[in-house]
């Protein structure tokens, strides 16, 4: 199953992707929302990675997300496992003009087991909301880093 979702940005493509790649202030993000993050390699760049620990429709669950391809000022794709569940992020920044830049969000998620293909299989069939709110969330978060760059200059 693949969501996309594409956001402009008035703000140069370094700066963007810049704030993008703020692996330490995205972890504490992820720990304000009850997330365990655990960082276990080395970074910024291909083969950083993260043990992720969170609950999920009642349960415990672990994701290992690894940081798979990392071209700065312009992609970054993180692979994730998470039980029988594959998922891979891609972000791309795209410069439109020197002050303006694109944001291109890519996740595309595979099952290796059972459970995992009905819980995808479940997704597929609610594809309408999910697209929407994939791109609802997208659109927020393009916004929150515009109002902080725009307030950093």
């Amino acid at each position: 199953m693949e969501l996309t979702a594409r956001e402009d940005i008035e703000a140069p493509q370094d700066r963007v992707f810049a704030m993008m790649a703020d692996f330490d202030s995205i972890e504490r993000q992820a720990m304000r929302r009850g997330l365990d993050v655990t960082r276990t390699g080395d970074g910024p760049g291909a083969g950083m990675a993260w043990d992720v620990t969170f609950r999920f429709r009642g349960k415990r669950r672990e994701a290992a997300i690894t940081l798979a391809d990392y071209q700065p000022p312009e992609r970054m794709v993180f692979d994730t496992v998470s039980g029988g569940l594959d998922m891979t992020l891609t972000l791309d920044v795209v410069a439109l003009s020197p002050s303006r830049s694109r944001i291109n969000v890519t996740t595309v998620m595979a099952a290796r087991t059972l459970s995992a293909r009905l819980l995808l299989q479940s997704m597929k069939l609610a594809r309408g909301g999910m697209d929407k709110r994939f791109r609802k969330r997208v659109a927020e978060l393009a916004g929150e880093m515009e109002t902080r760059l725009r307030g950093a200059a």
